[in-house]
């Protein structure tokens, strides 16, 4: 069966390529060959139009995946198509699964389990999304099926994030958002980053560029889990990463100002002056902003800007929904 043989730092770019190209085998297991990833593939004739390198090598099918695609795909039948909208929001996090269950149909928590594990056979651990509690964003979370643990490792972009749920917030839905910013780095580049948490964005473009990056993070939690990732990654890190724990809107203002500034701003938080102030060329500003206002979010930060007797272009994307009609956006900001 073909595959593509690609550098390891290259794979997720590769994947995407193949993805867009129609022809990433999803059925198969990519497969690492030393400094090499093997990605499957379903034409090796249209793949050499792309440039990739093609081999001939058979790859394991994905456990369950030749049958079951999806948890949709497997509850279809059995439950309504607004109960299907909840179940489907569910996020894997190393080996464990967070699955938001309405009230009506938690009595049938043991199909949606039976089904998350013929999905995702390699979970050891589903848990029961509550509430955020706290200044941290931290949720609740009820265990309904596995080891009796929150914390994991999880593996994404080329690093290894170790995870604590029950002390601190991460958000996997933002991994391609993390290697977006890691592409858009250049080497040497001075980076801001606020409100880093455990250091995904961090790890990330450490990962890929040889970037001086400041994290800035309240959490002592979250500065602990961060340190402990920096040392489980640390020999494949290509820049460095010096994290200060402390107040962003006190510990910024003492420092000096930075290539880029990245700003994965907590909802309810603003923090875009201080993002501006402390930028010499880039911002890339995280807001959560109704459909209705984003160019009114845009027109707020060209005025920030000119307060503050700089100019920019302001390019807006919607990275997720947050709920009916509200987005996550990111602003990313030249400075001109």
């Amino acid at each position: 069966m073909p595959a593509v043989k690609v550098k390891k730092s290259e794979a997720e770019q590769a994947k995407k390529v193949l993805k867009r190209a129609g022809i990433y085998d999803g059925k198969r297991r990519p497969k690492r060959d030393g400094e090499d990833i093997l990605l499957p593939i379903t034409d090796s004739k249209k793949v050499q139009n792309l440039g990739f390198e093609v081999v001939d090598i058979e790859l394991p099918l994905r456990p369950e995946r030749q049958i079951y695609k999806n948890l949709e795909s497997i509850l279809k039948d059995k439950f309504t198509k607004e109960e299907l909208e909840f179940l489907r929001r569910y996020d894997v996090i190393g080996d464990i699964a967070i699955i938001q269950i309405p009230p009506e149909i938690e009595h049938r928590e043991k199909e949606i389990v039976d089904a998350l594990l013929k999905v995702h056979p390699f979970l050891k651990v589903i848990a029961k999304k509550g509430f955020h509690k706290g200044v941290f964003r931290v949720r609740d979370y009820t265990i309904i099926w596995g080891e009796n643990r929150l914390t994991t490792v999880h593996k994404e972009n080329g690093v290894e994030i170790k995870v604590d749920l029950s002390k601190v917030f991460f958000n996997p839905r933002m991994k391609g958002e993390r290697y977006r910013l890691a592409q858009l780095v250049k080497d040497g580049e001075r980076i801001l980053l606020m409100f880093a948490g455990i250091l995904p964005y961090a790890l990330v473009i450490a990962r890929y560029k040889a970037a001086e990056i400041t994290a800035v993070e309240l959490n002592k939690d979250a500065v602990r889990l961060g340190l402990e990732n920096i040392e489980l990654n640390k020999k494949n890190l290509k820049g460095s990463i010096r994290v200060i724990q402390g107040d962003v809107f006190d510990a910024v203002p003492k420092l000096g100002t930075f290539d880029r500034v990245i700003s994965p701003t907590p909802k309810g938080v603003d923090a875009l002056r201080l993002a501006l102030e402390k930028s010499e060329k880039w911002v890339h500003y995280y807001d959560f902003v109704h459909e209705d206002k984003i160019e009114e979010f845009k027109r707020r930060i060209i005025s920030e800007c000119r307060e503050l007797g700089k100019e920019c272009n302001v390019k807006i994307k919607k990275v997720s929904d947050f709920k009916p009609h509200v987005f996550k956006v990111c602003a990313d900001i030249e400075l001109l």
